[in-house]
């Protein structure tokens, strides 16, 4: 297919069709799926194939048997002996160790990427991206001296530069802290909505790609054990099995609405809600990612006289799951919230689709991810 197609003939295609057969000797990767745009996870163990199937995708590794598309475009075909090399594939690729070029400066880093891209096929500007990714006070910093978030950062900003067709991002914060993971993945969903490209991001972590994916292709011992909605894959009985629900998050977006320096305390705006959470080193208005362990959730169908939490706040039961020996709960209040309970909880309770109930959060449970000192508020 002619690669000057416009993105209009391209809309009607899916976004990413494969059907990938890979071998090793001791491994097999067997997967198949088709990927509508937005952001798709694939979420599986270690050693499940994550990788070798990015990695099969971006042109990397060449699968034995199968065919891959793009947009309607084929850039792998064993029967059509089609082999697309990896840098006419139009693919971003950010690796867990970001990869950055050491030699050059954060400015460079991102212009190089732009600079290799037609003028006709660019779709943003490196100014706009060090906006975007807070790096414009980094610009002439080497990349030498900057934090793991900073990296990041700027390997996303490197990657998006050339304006790919599809943004790949293999396990891009599994060796940051808990903060600086929530400062990426804020980054990537801002990214998302104001530049718009598709991402496939791969993850062994539920919580990351309940945070920032649409839907979520699930793999183990290089097979597709489960593909969908990624909330309707988290509860699906063969997922359950491999799952830790007891390490599952709830990595949700707020806004700041105001910040109390005497109490250490901040108002932030989560859905239709007021949560009073630990003080944000942020200015109102902006937003800010916040971690809430789907265990510690307490939900209530009346308000307790007397109790230390500071936050009781409104929901409606969304949906009610058995997974392995506990419960998820899907709570609606203006933003999606996961809660953890055990079967005892529920069944006393009564839960059930469109039942009214309070939310109970205690304040130190939920976690500000907004790292001092990785870039301006």
């Amino acid at each position: 297919m002619d690669t000057g197609e416009t993105a209009d003939s391209a809309m009607s295609e899916p976004l990413l069709k494969f059907n990938i057969n890979k071998r090793f000797q001791s491994f097999q990767l067997e997967c198949e799926a088709t990927f509508d745009s937005g952001v798709t996870a694939v979420f599986g163990p270690s050693g499940s194939g994550k990788t070798t199937l990015l990695n099969c995708i971006a042109g990397i590794t060449t699968p034995d048997e199968g065919h891959i598309e793009v947009l309607g475009r084929t850039v792998f075909s064993s029967v059509g002996r089609t082999n697309v090399p990896p840098e006419r594939r139009r693919f971003g690729y950010v690796f867990q160790d970001a990869a950055l070029f050491p030699h050059m400066t954060v400015r460079d880093n991102i212009d190089y990427g732009y600079k290799l891209t037609p003028a006709e096929r660019r779709k943003t500007h490196p100014e706009d991206l060090a906006e975007l990714f807070r790096l414009t006070p980094l610009m002439g910093r080497s990349v030498t001296n900057l934090s793991g978030g900073e990296r990041q950062r700027v390997a996303l900003a490197r990657a998006l530069a050339t304006s790919p067709d599809l943004l790949l991002l293999d396990e891009p914060v599994a060796s940051l802290d808990l903060t600086l993971r929530g400062i990426i993945l804020e980054h990537l969903r801002r990214s998302r909505r104001e530049l718009g490209i598709p991402m496939v991001y791969v993850s062994h972590s539920l919580s990351e790609a309940l945070a920032i994916a649409d839907d979520a292709l699930i793999v183990a011992d290089g097979r597709k054990i489960a593909h969908g909605k990624t909330s309707d894959v988290l509860v699906d009985p063969d997922v359950s099995k491999i799952a830790e629900y007891a390490t599952l998050e709830n990595l949700v977006e707020t806004v700041v609405v105001s910040t109390d320096e005497r109490d250490g305390l901040s108002q932030l705006k989560l859905g239709d809600a007021l949560l009073v959470a630990p003080q944000v080193d942020r200015k109102p208005g902006n937003t800010v990612m916040i971690s809430v362990r789907a265990g510690d959730i307490i939900v209530a169908l009346d308000v307790p006289p007397r109790m230390s939490a500071r936050n009781v706040l409104r929901a409606v039961v969304e949906e009610v799951h058995e997974v392995g020996s506990g419960v998820l709960v899907y709570l609606d209040m203006g933003t999606r919230l996961v809660a953890e309970l055990t079967h005892g909880s529920s069944e006393e309770l009564s839960l059930k689709r469109g039942l009214a109930v309070y939310v109970i959060l205690k304040t130190n449970s939920i976690m500000v991810l907004d790292a001092q000192g990785d870039g301006p508020g």
